[in-house]
């Protein structure tokens, strides 16, 4: 009995803890015309206006520009700020993990290889205190993308400020994702002083596999008599609806994928990671792939790369012509999620325009995702999804938000993170 007792006041303090560092409740839908006057507007396409009129209604954008007669319903004054679309951090896992070492919150992987069918939406948590994390840094949505398997499921874009899933999602099965094969591996583990590369040996059936598989796959018709749930989530890749995510590092298997595309006669294919792909620009650029180049706050790959070459990786492939975008897949993602307008901020230190580096975590990402047309810039018709922050949103010292807006909806940016900061402030200024 003295074990039960103390396992129920376990469950008390637990839900007790949880219950007081629950998420906020998301904010009301927007009820009145809202005006942001005097602030720098960086629209996300690298245009900038100085002493903006931002002006949203309903959830949309309805004017920007410099006419101080636009402005109407409530004004914001921003003089000496900056404004900008909110921040998009694609390949996320977001919500699929709130802690590692449990495994009844990880969701972020299926058992099994060939996973189209698997989505990543459905086992999205909105009230995930990391992805509240996200929003005061200016990150206000993300592709949630499931990982594991040869095919890894299929990812959906959300908006960071709602009850549940079906309240987030703002694209639902947006693209599907592809673990390419690799054709090296290292010997050993990572802390073993001689390890060596070792070729594959089965590298070129394991690609056979997944040509066998995307034909089949084409050659599926949709609503067949005999279901198959796989086939069906393929569904869209043949016709340009839906993305193909090919997650990849090296050049021969970069190529691979360049060859693998022309034979499937695929329409929409982004590289994810893309460590060597500026090795193979030109022949990206031509045949129209585009690259979630992985985080620039990493280090070289290789003992003979340029030490800075994670740094410069989006400039080398930006200035070949390729559609870059910035994602920070890797060691503690989630909670490093966070840090995605500081990747653009060290790309621009090493090279890329500053506007071009902002373009990189907001309409860039916007066009590979394919909502080009809905959110990553300050655009009329477009959703009012943007904050207003008192400096540099992309350097550390200036990323200091003061509103956020997501679909028009004045946010919160509080979170458990801001709650302990100022605790512990305010303990040690006493």
């Amino acid at each position: 009995m003295k074990y039960i007792h103390i396992l129920l006041s376990c469950v008390v303090a637990l839900a007790s803890t949880q219950f007081i560092n629950a998420q906020q409740t998301p904010a009301p839908q927007q009820t009145e015309t809202i005006s942001i006057v005097g602030a720098t507007a960086h629209i996300g396409n690298t245009d900038v206006v100085e002493n903006s009129v931002v002006v949203f209604e309903d959830g949309k954008i309805t004017y920007v520009g410099t006419d101080t007669s636009q402005a109407k319903g409530k004004t914001i004054d921003a003089n000496g700020k900056h404004v900008y679309p909110g921040f998009i951090a694609p390949n996320a896992t977001l919500g699929l993990v709130e802690i590692d070492a449990v495994a009844a919150t990880d969701d972020k992987d299926e058992m099994g290889k060939m996973l189209p069918h698997v989505r990543s939406l459905i086992a999205y948590n909105a009230e995930s205190q990391v992805v509240e994390s996200m929003r005061p840094n200016g990150v206000l949505m993300g592709q949630i993308t499931p990982q594991g398997g040869r095919i890894s499921g299929t990812s959906s874009i959300v908006q960071f400020d709602a009850w549940n899933w079906e309240d987030a999602v703002i694209k639902e099965n947006d693209a599907i994702h592809l673990n390419w094969p690799n054709g090296f591996s290292r010997s050993g583990s990572w802390y073993d002083t001689d390890r060596v590369w070792e070729k594959n040996k089965e590298y070129t059936q394991e690609i056979d596999e997944v040509v066998a598989y995307f034909k089949n796959a084409e050659a599926y018709v949709p609503g067949s008599k005999e279901k198959d749930l796989e086939f069906e989530a393929m569904d869209g890749l043949f016709d340009g609806s839906k993305g193909l995510f090919i997650h990849v590092d090296g050049e021969k298997e970069i190529k691979d994928v360049i060859s693998f595309k022309r034979k499937m006669d695929l329409n929409r294919v982004t590289i994810v990671g893309g460590y060597h792909a500026y090795k193979v620009a030109a022949d990206l650029k031509a045949n129209g792939i585009s690259v979630l180049i992985q985080r620039t706050h990493l280090n070289p790959n290789f003992e003979d790369d340029d030490y800075d070459l994670p740094y410069k990786l989006p400039k080398l492939l930006s200035d070949a012509g390729v559609l870059v975008a910035l994602e920070g897949s890797g060691r503690m993602e989630r909670m490093n999620s966070r840090n995605l307008p500081f990747y653009a901020g060290t790309a621009a230190a090493f090279g890329v325009d500053k506007e071009l580096a902002l373009q990189m975590i907001t309409l860039n990402t916007a066009k590979i995702l394919g909502m080009e047309d809905q959110i990553g810039s300050l655009e009329v018709g477009k959703d009012a999804t943007l904050f207003i922050s008192e400096g540099d949103a992309l350097d550390m010292r200036g990323n200091i938000l003061t509103k956020a807006f997501i679909q028009g909806r004045d946010i919160s940016l509080e979170t458990h993170q801001t709650e302990l900061y100022k605790r512990y402030s305010k303990k040690y200024e006493d």
